[in-house]
């Protein structure tokens, strides 16, 4: 299964709070520059690319010098429409370093529940892969209430693969695979290398959320997230995102993180 993952073409990368920010939930521009890399290298390929990105709730609280993550849909949005700025303006600058143009996407429920919006969807991202854009694609928590309030962007990653007919969907987060059990709390977790089907038994493996104050989700939403995949006929894998360049050794077919797939 890992050696198909060369041939994949089109790719969908999902950032999760946790990955591109601090603890304290200031932005960690390291490692943005470094993703930036390593997606502009896979354009470079031949490779089409897009990315999903978390994060601008809680780097917009740090720069409203909220203490933790807001908790009131208002306060949310807020944060929301001032975290957006700023994270497309440095996803912008590193990776026009690279001559790699970008393009925001901001998707609600709407666009993916109805026949017509998902087409329309459809038709922008197929048309910026064809030119060559890499679309960055984030939940539009300024405007809908329904995604600020549960959104994970695991499961909208998934969709967005499932829209574009991605062959690989690859989450970025801040446990390096799925466990057998916990390994914070337990030396003799093993890591599970392949899923074929998200099971009740693998469902038990998922525990309690993980990530920091300022993050959204855990492993179960990694496992939802698999779930469309996997009905989508698109393969899944979950990866540290520590050090992006694991981005290349998963297509390249080494044992990294969990991988999902038929």
């Amino acid at each position: 299964m890992r050696d198909k993952l060369k041939d994949c073409n089109r790719i969908v990368v999902k950032v999760g709070t946790s990955t591109i920010t601090y603890p304290g939930g200031r932005l960690n521009l390291k490692r943005i520059e470094e993703l930036a890399w390593v997606l502009t290298d896979l354009r470079n390929r031949g490779k089409e690319v897009i990315l999903v990105t978390s994060g601008a709730i809680g780097v917009g609280a740090v720069r409203m010098n909220m203490k933790e993550r807001p908790t009131i849909t208002k306060e949310k949005q807020a944060a929301a429409a001032v975290g957006q700025a700023m994270l497309m303006q440095i996803y912008h600058n590193f990776f026009d370093r690279y001559n790699q143009t970008v393009a925001q996407v901001l998707l609600t429920k709407e666009e993916l529940s109805s026949d017509n919006r998902y087409e329309n969807t459809h038709n922008t991202l197929m048309t910026l892969l064809e030119m060559g854009i890499v679309p960055i694609i984030n939940a539009n928590d300024t405007i809908s209430t329904y995604e600020i309030e549960i959104s994970d962007n695991d499961r909208l990653s998934a969709m967005v693969a499932e829209i574009v007919e991605a062959d690989l969907l690859i989450l970025l987060t801040d446990i390096d695979a799925l466990y057998d059990k916990d390994p914070r709390h337990n030396e003799d977790a093993k890591r599970v290398s392949y899923v074929e089907a998200v099971t009740d038994e693998i469902k038990a493996m998922a525990g309690e959320k993980k990530g920091s104050e300022f993050s959204v989700g855990g492993m179960k939403t990694k496992l939802q997230a698999a779930e469309i995949c996997l009905n989508a006929g698109v393969q899944m894998a979950i990866a540290l995102g520590e050090d992006p360049k694991v981005i290349h050794r998963i297509i390249d077919g080494e044992d990294e993180g969990t991988l999902f797939g038929k």
